[in-house]
């Protein structure tokens, strides 16, 4: 049976690929470059003037405490929304892939909240702990903490980050279950039979294993945590209190849309840009080196 197809000249190779290449150029270069040159531009609030300032907006971007700032809360909320969902996520998938009643119920349970946009999900998680609404934010005080997330800083970031967490838990523990159920069930049984513990299984052999999939997903979370969550994070907070959780993202958004300058968010979205392309290129180029295919 012949897999490969072959063809006598590139015009249908290229007829094939020009819908793909279409859409990124149009959706992806055609934008990134449009933010390249806005960038190096100053307009006014309506438009109707654009002066061409060179690095300007980038030198009074590194200038603003308010951009660290930002800096500062992107690196707490990817680092605790990873760490988290992953762990999360896997210790789920290796309980649901075990043998109990009602396995499938549990397994469609949790891929429920996959299904969930990012802003209902932060609305979901205001009707629980808002401070004056929220039946666990309630719980709380009636224990004594000091729960306000509008007020209090910690507060607001701790709830972005369990909002992010567990939008991203259904997403992590798909493919981590179905990692775990292509591992051959002969690996398994042999290191049972040569007397390994549950544990030792587990680190020896079965999360090895899953080191493909765990590479992936953790570049899939960083670019989630970096881009894919401002719908919760204005739904929840809206970057506050005094931008307790504003993260690079949110700033792009605060500043071109709220603050009408349209050079600096897009300065900002540039170095945005680099930083996930950067991140990216360093995963692949150190982490996967201790991936086993």
């Amino acid at each position: 049976m012949q897999k490969n197809a072959y063809f006598r000249s590139l015009t249908i190779p290229l007829l094939l690929l020009l819908p793909q290449l279409a859409i990124t150029v149009v959706f992806f270069y055609w934008p990134a470059s449009q933010a390249v040159w806005q960038s190096f531009l100053l307009e006014d609030a309506f438009g109707t003037s654009t002066q061409f300032v060179w690095f300007e907006n980038y030198q009074s971007l590194f200038s603003d405490p308010g951009y660290f700032k930002a800096l500062r809360n992107t690196a707490v909320f990817s680092t605790f929304v990873c760490v988290f969902s992953l762990s999360i996520a896997l210790l789920f998938a290796v309980m649901a892939d075990r043998q109990i009643r009602g396995a499938e119920i549990y397994k469609t349970l949790l891929i429920w909240p996959y299904a969930v946009a990012p802003a209902i999900a932060g609305v979901l998680w205001i009707f629980m702990f808002d401070p004056s609404l929220g039946m666990l934010a309630r719980g709380l005080q009636s224990l004594g903490i000091a729960w306000n997330p509008r007020l209090n800083g910690n507060d607001a970031m701790t709830l972005v980050i369990l909002a992010a967490t567990w939008k991203q838990i259904s997403y992590n523990f798909l493919f981590f279950l179905a990692g775990l159920q292509s591992i051959p069930k002969s690996v398994i049984e042999a290191a049972v039979i040569d007397g390994a513990r549950p544990m030792r299984r587990f680190w020896s052999i079965i999360f090895p294993l899953l080191s493909p999939t765990t590479f992936f997903l953790l570049v899939v979370n960083i670019v989630y945590v970096f881009f894919d969550t401002f719908g919760i994070i204005d739904t929840v907070t809206g970057g506050g209190p005094a931008g307790a959780t504003e993260t690079l993202v949110y700033k792009v958004y605060s500043d071109g849309k709220g603050g009408s300058n349209l050079g600096g968010s897009a300065a900002q979205s540039v170095i945005l840009l680099v930083m996930v392309i950067a991140m990216t290129a360093v995963q692949f180029r150190f982490i996967e080196r201790k991936v086993n295919y």
